[in-house]
Protein backbone atom coordinates (compact mmCIF):
# COMPACT_ATOMS: atom_id res chain seq x y z
CA UNK A 1 0.00 0.00 0.00
CA UNK A 2 1.28 3.42 -0.97
CA UNK A 3 -0.90 6.44 -0.23
CA UNK A 4 0.21 9.96 -1.01
CA UNK A 5 -1.04 13.52 -0.80
CA UNK A 6 0.75 16.85 -1.26
CA UNK A 7 1.66 16.71 2.45
CA UNK A 8 2.08 13.05 3.42
CA UNK A 9 3.40 9.77 1.99
CA UNK A 10 2.20 6.59 3.69
CA UNK A 11 3.68 3.24 2.69
CA UNK A 12 4.30 -0.36 3.70
CA UNK A 13 5.96 -1.32 0.39
CA UNK A 14 9.62 -1.09 -0.68
CA UNK A 15 8.63 1.38 -3.38
CA UNK A 16 7.87 3.80 -0.54
CA UNK A 17 11.49 3.59 0.63
CA UNK A 18 12.72 4.11 -2.92
CA UNK A 19 10.45 7.15 -3.23
CA UNK A 20 11.84 8.49 0.04
CA UNK A 21 15.41 8.09 -1.22
CA UNK A 22 14.52 10.10 -4.34
CA UNK A 23 12.80 12.94 -2.47
CA UNK A 24 14.89 13.23 0.71
CA UNK A 25 16.64 16.37 -0.56
CA UNK A 26 13.36 18.33 -0.39
CA UNK A 27 13.52 18.23 3.41
CA UNK A 28 11.09 15.65 4.72
CA UNK A 29 10.40 14.09 8.10
CA UNK A 30 10.26 10.31 7.88
CA UNK A 31 9.34 7.72 10.48
CA UNK A 32 9.96 4.12 9.39
CA UNK A 33 8.92 1.31 11.74
CA UNK A 34 10.14 -2.27 11.29
CA UNK A 35 7.32 -4.79 11.70
CA UNK A 36 9.19 -7.99 10.75
CA UNK A 37 12.52 -9.09 9.33
CA UNK A 38 15.28 -6.49 9.22
CA UNK A 39 17.01 -3.92 7.05
CA UNK A 40 20.59 -2.66 7.08
CA UNK A 41 20.74 0.99 6.05
CA UNK A 42 23.61 3.39 5.52
CA UNK A 43 22.91 6.75 7.15
CA UNK A 44 25.60 9.41 6.93
CA UNK A 45 28.19 6.75 6.08
CA UNK A 46 27.28 4.63 9.11
CA UNK A 47 25.49 1.26 8.88
CA UNK A 48 22.42 0.77 11.09
CA UNK A 49 20.66 -2.55 11.66
CA UNK A 50 16.90 -2.02 11.98
CA UNK A 51 14.90 -4.95 13.36
CA UNK A 52 11.35 -5.46 14.77
CA UNK A 53 10.21 -2.74 17.20
CA UNK A 54 12.91 -0.38 15.85
CA UNK A 55 11.84 2.98 14.45
CA UNK A 56 14.05 5.12 12.20
CA UNK A 57 13.39 8.86 12.52
CA UNK A 58 14.72 11.44 10.10
CA UNK A 59 14.11 15.18 10.59
CA UNK A 60 14.50 17.84 7.88
CA UNK A 61 16.39 20.11 10.29
CA UNK A 62 19.53 18.05 9.64
CA UNK A 63 21.33 17.02 6.49
CA UNK A 64 20.87 13.25 6.35
CA UNK A 65 22.27 11.09 3.57
CA UNK A 66 20.28 7.88 3.24
CA UNK A 67 22.66 5.55 1.37
CA UNK A 68 22.60 1.90 0.39
CA UNK A 69 20.21 -0.49 2.09
CA UNK A 70 19.68 -4.23 2.13
CA UNK A 71 16.49 -5.81 3.45
CA UNK A 72 15.84 -9.39 4.50
CA UNK A 73 13.29 -11.35 2.40
CA UNK A 74 10.71 -11.14 5.22
CA UNK A 75 11.21 -7.43 5.89
CA UNK A 76 7.94 -5.61 6.58
CA UNK A 77 7.52 -2.03 7.74
CA UNK A 78 5.28 1.02 8.07
CA UNK A 79 6.50 4.39 6.82
CA UNK A 80 5.14 7.91 7.30
CA UNK A 81 6.82 10.78 5.45
CA UNK A 82 5.76 14.41 5.96
CA UNK A 83 6.83 17.19 3.61
CA UNK A 84 8.75 20.18 4.93
CA UNK A 85 5.79 22.56 5.06
CA UNK A 86 3.67 20.35 7.31
CA UNK A 87 6.71 19.54 9.45
CA UNK A 88 7.33 23.28 9.91
CA UNK A 89 3.74 23.66 11.15
CA UNK A 90 4.26 20.82 13.63
CA UNK A 91 7.61 22.25 14.69
CA UNK A 92 6.06 25.62 15.51
CA UNK A 93 3.39 23.89 17.60
CA UNK A 94 5.98 21.79 19.44
CA UNK A 95 8.26 24.77 20.01
CA UNK A 96 5.41 26.44 21.91
CA UNK A 97 4.90 23.53 24.34
CA UNK A 98 8.13 21.52 24.28
CA UNK A 99 11.01 23.01 26.30
CA UNK A 100 13.48 20.38 25.02
CA UNK A 101 12.41 20.38 21.37
CA UNK A 102 15.81 21.32 19.99
CA UNK A 103 17.62 18.98 22.41
CA UNK A 104 15.46 16.11 21.21
CA UNK A 105 16.23 16.95 17.61
CA UNK A 106 19.91 16.81 18.50
CA UNK A 107 19.39 13.42 20.13
CA UNK A 108 17.58 12.05 17.06
CA UNK A 109 20.35 13.36 14.83
CA UNK A 110 22.88 11.26 16.75
CA UNK A 111 20.52 8.35 17.49
CA UNK A 112 18.15 7.97 14.50
CA UNK A 113 17.04 4.48 15.59
CA UNK A 114 14.59 4.29 18.51
CA UNK A 115 13.57 0.94 20.02
CA UNK A 116 9.90 0.94 21.01
CA UNK A 117 8.15 -0.81 23.87
CA UNK A 118 5.08 -2.99 23.22
CA UNK A 119 2.86 -0.01 24.06
CA UNK A 120 4.86 2.19 21.67
CA UNK A 121 4.43 -0.37 18.91
CA UNK A 122 0.66 -0.43 19.39
CA UNK A 123 0.46 3.36 19.42
CA UNK A 124 2.45 3.73 16.21
CA UNK A 125 0.38 1.06 14.46
CA UNK A 126 -2.80 2.85 15.58
CA UNK A 127 -1.66 6.18 14.13
CA UNK A 128 -0.60 4.48 10.90
CA UNK A 129 -3.99 2.75 10.55
CA UNK A 130 -5.93 5.96 11.24
CA UNK A 131 -3.89 7.90 8.68
CA UNK A 132 -4.37 5.13 6.12
CA UNK A 133 -8.14 5.15 6.64
CA UNK A 134 -8.43 8.95 6.46
CA UNK A 135 -6.21 9.23 3.37
CA UNK A 136 -8.48 6.78 1.52
CA UNK A 137 -11.61 8.77 2.30
CA UNK A 138 -13.17 11.14 -0.25
CA UNK A 139 -12.15 14.79 -0.07
CA UNK A 140 -14.05 16.82 2.52
CA UNK A 141 -13.77 20.09 4.43
CA UNK A 142 -12.33 18.32 7.46
CA UNK A 143 -10.29 15.46 5.96
CA UNK A 144 -7.00 17.35 5.53
CA UNK A 145 -7.25 18.96 8.97
CA UNK A 146 -7.87 15.55 10.56
CA UNK A 147 -4.89 14.02 8.72
CA UNK A 148 -2.62 16.85 9.87
CA UNK A 149 -4.00 16.55 13.40
CA UNK A 150 -3.24 12.82 13.52
CA UNK A 151 0.26 13.44 12.11
CA UNK A 152 0.83 16.10 14.76
CA UNK A 153 -0.30 13.74 17.52
CA UNK A 154 1.97 10.98 16.20
CA UNK A 155 4.99 13.30 16.16
CA UNK A 156 4.24 14.41 19.72
CA UNK A 157 4.13 10.75 20.74
CA UNK A 158 7.71 10.40 19.49
CA UNK A 159 8.78 13.42 21.57
CA UNK A 160 6.90 12.11 24.59
CA UNK A 161 8.48 8.68 24.18
CA UNK A 162 11.93 10.23 24.28
CA UNK A 163 11.16 11.62 27.74
CA UNK A 164 10.99 8.06 29.06
CA UNK A 165 13.97 6.76 27.12
CA UNK A 166 16.61 9.44 27.65
CA UNK A 167 17.59 11.77 30.45
CA UNK A 168 18.66 15.23 29.39
CA UNK A 169 21.27 16.98 31.47
CA UNK A 170 23.02 20.31 31.30
CA UNK A 171 25.77 18.66 29.25
CA UNK A 172 23.33 18.71 26.34
CA UNK A 173 23.62 22.48 26.42
CA UNK A 174 27.38 22.59 26.83
CA UNK A 175 29.14 24.48 24.04
CA UNK A 176 31.92 21.92 23.76
CA UNK A 177 29.59 18.91 23.59
CA UNK A 178 27.34 20.20 20.79
CA UNK A 179 29.46 22.87 19.10
CA UNK A 180 29.29 26.65 19.10
CA UNK A 181 26.72 27.10 16.34
CA UNK A 182 24.41 24.40 17.72
CA UNK A 183 24.65 25.96 21.17
CA UNK A 184 23.83 29.45 19.90
CA UNK A 185 20.94 28.23 17.74
CA UNK A 186 19.61 26.27 20.73
CA UNK A 187 19.73 29.43 22.84
CA UNK A 188 17.92 31.37 20.11
CA UNK A 189 15.17 28.74 19.99
CA UNK A 190 14.89 28.77 23.79
CA UNK A 191 14.57 32.55 23.87
CA UNK A 192 11.94 32.43 21.11
CA UNK A 193 9.91 30.02 23.20
CA UNK A 194 10.17 32.16 26.34
CA UNK A 195 9.67 35.49 24.54
CA UNK A 196 7.41 34.72 21.53
CA UNK A 197 6.27 38.35 21.24
CA UNK A 198 9.70 39.88 20.71
CA UNK A 199 10.11 40.72 17.03
CA UNK A 200 13.56 42.30 16.72
CA UNK A 201 16.67 40.28 15.84
CA UNK A 202 18.68 42.89 17.75
CA UNK A 203 16.81 42.05 20.96
CA UNK A 204 17.68 38.34 20.77
CA UNK A 205 21.26 39.03 19.71
CA UNK A 206 21.76 41.36 22.69
CA UNK A 207 20.47 38.68 25.07
CA UNK A 208 23.02 36.26 23.59
CA UNK A 209 25.90 38.78 23.55
CA UNK A 210 26.46 38.43 19.81
CA UNK A 211 25.77 40.67 16.81
CA UNK A 212 22.47 40.46 14.89
CA UNK A 213 24.43 39.58 11.73
CA UNK A 214 26.18 36.65 13.44
CA UNK A 215 22.89 35.39 14.90
CA UNK A 216 21.33 35.38 11.44
CA UNK A 217 24.38 33.61 9.98
CA UNK A 218 24.19 30.90 12.67
CA UNK A 219 20.44 30.50 12.18
CA UNK A 220 20.82 30.26 8.41
CA UNK A 221 23.61 27.70 8.69
CA UNK A 222 21.79 25.51 11.22
CA UNK A 223 18.24 25.66 9.87
CA UNK A 224 18.27 27.21 6.39
CA UNK A 225 16.31 30.20 7.69
CA UNK A 226 17.47 33.56 9.00
CA UNK A 227 16.72 34.74 12.53
CA UNK A 228 14.16 37.22 11.22
CA UNK A 229 12.44 34.41 9.28
CA UNK A 230 12.10 32.39 12.48
CA UNK A 231 10.77 35.38 14.40
CA UNK A 232 8.20 36.08 11.67
CA UNK A 233 7.10 32.42 11.60
CA UNK A 234 6.62 32.30 15.36
CA UNK A 235 4.73 35.60 15.33
CA UNK A 236 2.47 34.58 12.43
CA UNK A 237 1.79 31.19 14.04
CA UNK A 238 0.72 32.96 17.26
CA UNK A 239 -1.46 35.41 15.33
CA UNK A 240 -3.24 32.58 13.47
CA UNK A 241 -3.66 30.60 16.69
CA UNK A 242 -5.42 33.51 18.39
CA UNK A 243 -7.57 34.34 15.37
CA UNK A 244 -8.59 30.77 14.57
CA UNK A 245 -9.06 29.26 17.99
CA UNK A 246 -10.35 32.14 20.11
CA UNK A 247 -12.97 34.85 19.99
CA UNK A 248 -10.67 37.45 21.56
CA UNK A 249 -11.22 40.86 19.91
CA UNK A 250 -8.50 41.84 17.47
CA UNK A 251 -7.45 44.87 19.52
CA UNK A 252 -6.89 42.59 22.55
CA UNK A 253 -4.77 40.19 20.47
CA UNK A 254 -2.66 43.16 19.39
CA UNK A 255 -2.19 44.13 23.04
CA UNK A 256 -1.36 40.57 24.14
CA UNK A 257 1.25 40.27 21.40
CA UNK A 258 2.77 43.63 22.36
CA UNK A 259 2.05 45.46 19.12
CA UNK A 260 2.05 49.26 19.58
CA UNK A 261 -1.53 49.52 18.26
CA UNK A 262 -4.22 47.64 16.36
CA UNK A 263 -3.40 49.38 13.08
CA UNK A 264 0.22 48.20 13.17
CA UNK A 265 -0.95 44.67 14.09
CA UNK A 266 -3.26 44.59 11.06
CA UNK A 267 -0.50 45.90 8.77
CA UNK A 268 1.94 43.28 10.05
CA UNK A 269 -0.60 40.48 9.58
CA UNK A 270 -1.45 41.58 6.05
CA UNK A 271 2.25 41.90 5.12
CA UNK A 272 3.22 38.44 6.36
CA UNK A 273 0.11 36.42 5.48
CA UNK A 274 -1.51 38.32 2.60
CA UNK A 275 -4.73 38.44 4.65
CA UNK A 276 -6.23 40.82 7.16
CA UNK A 277 -6.96 39.53 10.69
CA UNK A 278 -10.68 39.44 9.89
CA UNK A 279 -10.05 37.40 6.75
CA UNK A 280 -7.95 34.88 8.69
CA UNK A 281 -10.67 34.58 11.33
CA UNK A 282 -13.32 33.99 8.67
CA UNK A 283 -11.13 31.30 7.04
CA UNK A 284 -10.30 29.60 10.35
CA UNK A 285 -11.00 26.12 8.98
CA UNK A 286 -8.12 26.50 6.51
CA UNK A 287 -4.62 25.29 7.39
CA UNK A 288 -2.40 27.66 5.41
Amino acid sequence: MILSSPSILLSDEMEGIREYCKTRATGTMTVLFCVAGSIDVEINNKIYHVCPKDMYVRLPAFETVFGKYEASPDFRFCQITLNESIFDQLMLEHLRIEPRWWDKQQYIKINPIIHLSDAGVELFHSYFRILALKMQEPESDYRLNIIKGVASAASMEVLSYLDHEIHFSETVLDRKSIGQSDYLFHEFMRLLQVHPYQREVQWFAAKMNITPKYLSEVSKARSGQSASDWISQITVAEIKRYLRYSTIPIYEIAEKMQFPNTSFFCQYTKKHTGLTPNQIRKRKNNTD
